[in-house]
């Protein structure tokens, strides 16, 4: 008796799943994030992040305000919050912003996980694919990452040590037609400069007369080491009405908490407030009520971190001109977290990091940084993650790193 064969079945027919969205195709990683995993070696002496100190955490003072908010109302602190954000954290944030010289109402305030969020909403509540927003040259690079996903056309202003250029902006607003115009004023990502007051009074004013809203983010503005602080962007006559202002506690109090805030005109609030429904419905409850608690000591912990930044900053500056090419420029800033450096035109920093990594020290190269035609020689340095002694000892390193020849990254 013959037994038959059994008969193969066809493979199933499998279609492939429908493509990730165009956005996501067209808008790369963070390249800084990038470098941080390749040099995440304890041996490297690291000057390319943008981290808070984390010897400088206050673990008690922060543990202290979770405990007491989990002592003392434990089922508010556990359950759903409103999307606005918690009461007595906008009251208090509304009472600090007063104080610093920027009337502000709790209601005209929106909680956010993080103030990178609060550059998503607005975003989403702004901006049409298609649509044209300023940035100063260079830019902080998530945000060029945020626009980016957006779906905006991201055109670059021009600009000086000042920050961008009043004329340039005039010209940009005629010829671009944007929607917003997005700024780090003070100390500013990635270079560290501070732009003075009849500079924002200057575009404030162009602004009002191109109907142009301003998005003025200042997660650094309390971190300053020298001079005078200056008024806000959107405390300046002409902005009020314009001038979306983003704050942050992650560089002041701790990043892990992802809180943040913005201030905003009424009907954009709103609108923002609907996009973070649809994105977490609100910001852990838990953090805002601890953060709340936590900012009757703020002011002492931010001082003792300004003093500890500041001998940071200082040592970085006097480290530099034995460390650097003759020829290399670099900003002074008077706060902030970031130095900016250029060094001489035949240097590539992209093409030369390799090379100074293998010296166990590392920074971000400036091109990501930029909207346009990058500059191949310039260069950002975080000085607030290592002590006086291993700045000195990085500084060294990167020396080493950047001694010219064709095979290091400097063209002849």
């Amino acid at each position: 008796m013959t037994v038959a064969e059994p008969v193969a079945e066809p493979a199933p027919t499998r279609a492939p799943v429908p493509p990730l969205a165009a956005r996501t195709r067209s808008v790369g990683g963070s390249p800084v994030r990038d470098i941080l995993a390749v040099t995440a070696r304890p041996e490297v002496i690291n000057f390319a992040g943008g981290l808070p100190a984390p010897e400088l955490f206050d673990r008690d003072g922060i543990a202290a305000a979770f405990e007491e908010v989990l002592a003392h109302s434990p089922a508010q602190a556990l359950q759903y919050s409103t999307t606005e954000g918690e009461p007595t954290l906008r009251t208090a944030l509304a009472a600090r912003l007063t104080a610093q010289g920027l009337p502000t109402d709790p209601d005209g305030l929106l909680v956010t996980t993080g103030s990178q969020q609060a550059l998503s909403l607005l975003a989403t509540a702004l901006l049409e694919p298609g649509d044209t927003v300023l940035v100063e040259d260079p830019c902080y690079l998530a945000a060029l990452q945020v626009f980016g996903l957006a779906g905006a056309r991201v055109v670059a202003v021009p600009g000086d040590a000042d920050g961008v250029d009043p004329a340039a902006l005039e010209e940009a607003v005629r010829r671009e037609r944007p929607k917003l115009l997005y700024l780090v004023p003070t100390f500013q990502n990635p270079t560290g400069r501070t732009m003075p007051a009849p500079r924002r009074a200057a575009i404030a004013g162009v602004a009002a007369r191109a109907g142009l809203w301003i998005v003025e983010d200042d997660p650094y503005g309390e971190l300053r080491y020298d001079g005078e602080r200056v008024p806000w962007l959107a405390s300046l006559p002409g902005a009020e009405d314009r001038t979306v202002l983003l704050g942050s506690f992650s560089k002041i109090m701790a990043p892990g908490l992802r809180l943040g805030w913005l201030r905003a005109p009424a009907e954009l609030r709103r609108a923002c407030a609907v996009a973070k429904q649809a994105v977490d419905l609100h910001t852990p409850t838990l953090n805002q009520l601890a953060a709340a608690r936590y900012l009757d000591v703020l002011d002492a912990h931010v001082a003792r971190v300004r003093s500890v930044y500041g001998a940071r900053r200082d040592a970085m500056l006097a480290g530099l001109p034995g460390a650097l090419p003759a020829g290399s420029q670099w900003s002074r800033p008077e706060g902030g977290m970031f130095l900016w450096v250029r060094l001489p035109e035949s240097y590539d920093t992209v093409a030369l990091l390799p090379r100074v990594v293998e010296q166990n020290v590392a920074y971000v190269p400036g091109a990501p940084f930029y909207a346009g035609a990058p500059d191949p020689a310039t260069l950002r340095l975080c000085f607030v993650t290592q002590t006086p002694e291993e700045i000195a000892e990085g500084l060294r390193r990167l020396g080493r790193g950047l001694e010219p020849g064709p095979e290091r990254g400097v063209r002849g």
